[in-house]
């Protein structure tokens, strides 16, 4: 539950704009401390603005941003993920010019590597609704949206985050193409999604997707077939107007 405001206060002020920064191809472990970095600021002006109520002065907006990336071929960890799911060694790792990182956001293993739309909203989500599951389920319907553009019904599978084709109960080859990890700090949000385009699917093999050892991966070119040309850019500047309709928010070129 949210603190009320002292008697007086000024209420604090909502910022529905989107800070949007395209990146394009770029390392993975800089990406991650510069989410930290725009992370940390907005924490920041939330305790100027906690101060500030005793006073009754005026609070500062707080910032949203979205970065929008493809990363080299990497392996993350989140906090409750096995080790165990990286099915190769440090020797393995380096023959196929990947890394592997252990992380703070929620989930188990994943890949990242080119061809792969990754997004990292870092958004107060006092400025939309400060609500974790409505932000996870709001993320997804972006993605579901965006797929849709391309002849593609996607859904989603109880009990498991992220975005499935052939997801309805009794489907016989149920298939993850978007994969969703999130940390969350005074509703400050922290990394985020990472879409399937057209990646090499045979990296997903080296581990066990997000520990789910029964469903298969796939990808946005591999469901319209080899005669279809998808690129990550196209998907992501058709992705980026749902998310804003959905959160309710305007882009903002940072």
């Amino acid at each position: 539950m949210l603190d009320a405001l002292p008697v007086g206060a000024a209420a604090p002020l909502l910022n529905p704009t989107l800070q949007v920064q395209r990146l394009g191809l770029v390392e993975y472990v800089p990406t991650w401390h510069y989410q930290e970095e725009l992370m940390d600021a907005t924490l920041a002006v939330k305790t100027q603005n906690r101060q500030a109520e005793t006073t009754g002065a005026a609070p500062a907006p707080t910032p949203n941003h979205l970065l929008l990336c493809e990363h080299p071929h990497t392996y993350t960890l989140g906090k409750s993920g096995k080790p165990e799911h990286l099915l190769l060694n440090e020797a393995a790792l380096t023959a196929h010019g990947a890394s592997f990182h252990r992380i703070n956001r929620g989930g188990d293993i994943t890949y990242h590597g080119p061809g792969q739309l990754v997004g990292y909203p870092i958004l107060d989500l006092d400025n939309f609704r400060p609500d974790i599951h409505w932000y996870l389920r709001t993320l997804e319907e972006a993605v579901i949206r965006t797929l849709a553009e391309y002849g593609l019904r996607a859904g989603r599978i109880a009990g498991l985050t992220g975005v499935w084709l052939d997801w309805e109960e009794g489907a016989a080859n149920p298939r993850k193409i978007c994969a969703l990890g999130v940390k969350c700090s005074r509703w400050v949000t922290l990394h985020g999604f990472a879409l399937n385009v057209n990646p090499d699917l045979n990296y997903f093999g080296h581990i066990v997707p997000c520990g789910i050892t029964d469903k298969a991966v796939t990808s946005l070119a591999q469901e319209l077939g080899s005669g279809a040309s998808v690129s990550v850019a196209d998907v992501q500047e058709r992705l980026l107007p749902h998310l804003l309709e959905l959160l309710g928010a305007s882009e903002v070129r940072a």
